[in-house]
């Protein structure tokens, strides 16, 4: 994979050669709909559960369960995804989503105890639609080897960040304004008509790869690919920032007296990750993926483990919109380095793993930074974003080879046989 964005001509694919790719839009709009919602779901889960509990600890617990769940389900979901077609696996998704999203919300508003929020939480969390890793996939196809496909992991990444500036900001509004039910219950909504309105787009979904005259082909698995665990760490250290955050943030507001400040400041640390993201996308680099990586997560890192010396508004959102200044180009390069590690056919599940990978480290770090606010002083739980990050950055420098780029076919069903790609509705 190249390691640069240029042409020979001296110009450089950019966001409007990006957008002007044929059949782009059918896909972009909707996908940007549906997953509106994943930013909403864990501040509205901790939001409504902390009001009818007094506790940031059962709040974070419930935010938890339901992001393990989305990560160990998530994978299977992709490789669903790549095996039987986008849209066969997202029409039950959203139905039991917004089910059990709004079984919760009557279980949490009956004051029903705690370990039953649990049970709620994991088919709430098991059923988010991982719409980000279609919507990348579609790129994908379109782009094949193009230099555009660098520019379009920058762009996806600024829609995601767009994503987590509005989520919080409406979750939050709506839960302290309107209703502590009302975020998810709106979440709910939103995944059903968007997720319905993104599968119903049968043209820019990828082919499935079968066997001529089989049925079935066995397929291997995106995790068998060293460098894509090596990049499911620093995923994973990443999540534990979202997570330390959207608890800390929400904690640090409350204890002024403030808590409509909780979504103006964790959108300003989306919004710094939404326009470092902007940036990258734009910048013709010339230094290696890899090594890009590094820079960014040790910038990451470092930015983070000084969340914990805030103790005023305006120092806190300064530091945020540092930290999430960091976040994107370490989000960027390592789906960019998934085009060049994995074969086609599994790169739903791919990138599966890596928003995985982020929801189980938010939900490790929603857990321990509310245990922490809880027991310890106020602003403890930024302690967690300091040590996910770096531990993620030491795992990253001792194992940073195996993000080398290999060539692959383009397909990873095995065995002997022609393949032919049929697309499935």
């Amino acid at each position: 994979m190249a390691s640069t964005v240029t042409s020979g001509t001296g110009s450089r694919p950019g966001y409007g050669q990006l957008l002007r790719t044929r059949g782009a839009w059918t896909f972009l709009l909707p996908g940007f709909a549906a997953r509106q919602p994943f930013a909403m779901l864990t501040i509205s889960i901790v939001l409504l559960v902390q009001h009818t509990t007094g506790s940031y600890g059962a709040a974070g617990a419930a935010a938890a369960v339901t992001g393990v769940s989305m990560a160990l389900f998530a994978p299977y979901s992709g490789r669903l995804a790549d095996r039987y077609g986008q849209r066969t696996v997202l029409l039950p998704g959203v139905l039991v989503h917004t089910l059990s999203g709004l079984t919760f919300t009557a279980l949490t508003l009956g004051h029903a105890p705690l370990w039953a929020l649990f049970v709620a939480a994991v088919p709430t969390g098991a059923s988010v639609p991982q719409i980000g890793p279609m919507v990348r996939a579609r790129w994908g196809v379109k782009l094949q080897d193009s230099p555009l496909l660098s520019t379009a992991a920058a762009f996806e990444s600024v829609t995601d960040e767009l994503t987590f500036v509005f989520g919080p900001l409406l979750a939050t509004a709506l839960c302290t304004a309107v209703n502590p039910a009302a975020g998810l219950i709106t979440e709910a909504s939103l995944t059903l008509v968007g997720g319905l309105l993104f599968a119903a787009q049968r043209s820019t979904q990828p082919t499935v790869a079968v066997a001529a005259g089989h049925a079935r082909v066995e397929h291997g698995s995106a995790l068998s690919i060293p460098g894509v665990r090596v990049l499911i760490v620093t995923f994973l250290g990443i999540g534990s920032v979202f997570g330390g955050m959207q608890v800390s943030l929400a904690a640090f507001t409350e204890s002024i007296g403030e808590p409509g400040l909780n979504g103006v400041l964790y959108g300003t640390f989306a919004a710094g990750n939404m326009l470092s993201g902007i940036v990258c996308g734009a910048v013709a680099w010339k230094i290696a993926p890899q090594r890009r990586l590094l820079i960014g997560y040790a910038a990451l890192a470092l930015t983070a483990s000084a969340l914990w010396t805030a103790h005023s508004v305006l120092l806190l959102g300064g530091l945020g919109l540092l930290v999430g200044m960091c976040i994107a180009p370490a989000l960027i390069t390592g789906y960019t380095l998934v085009e060049g590690l994995v074969p086609a056919g599994a790169r739903t599940e791919a990138f599966t793993w890596l928003t995985g990978a982020v929801a189980l480290g938010q939900a490790a770090a929603v857990t321990v930074a509310g245990q922490l606010e809880d027991r310890l002083w106020g602003g403890a739980g930024f302690l967690v974003p300091m040590v996910g990050t770096v531990l993620a950055l030491g795992t990253l420098l001792a194992l940073h080879s195996r993000l080398a780029t290999r060539p692959h076919s383009r397909t990873v069903a095995r065995g002997v046989g022609h393949r032919v790609p049929v697309a499935v509705d």
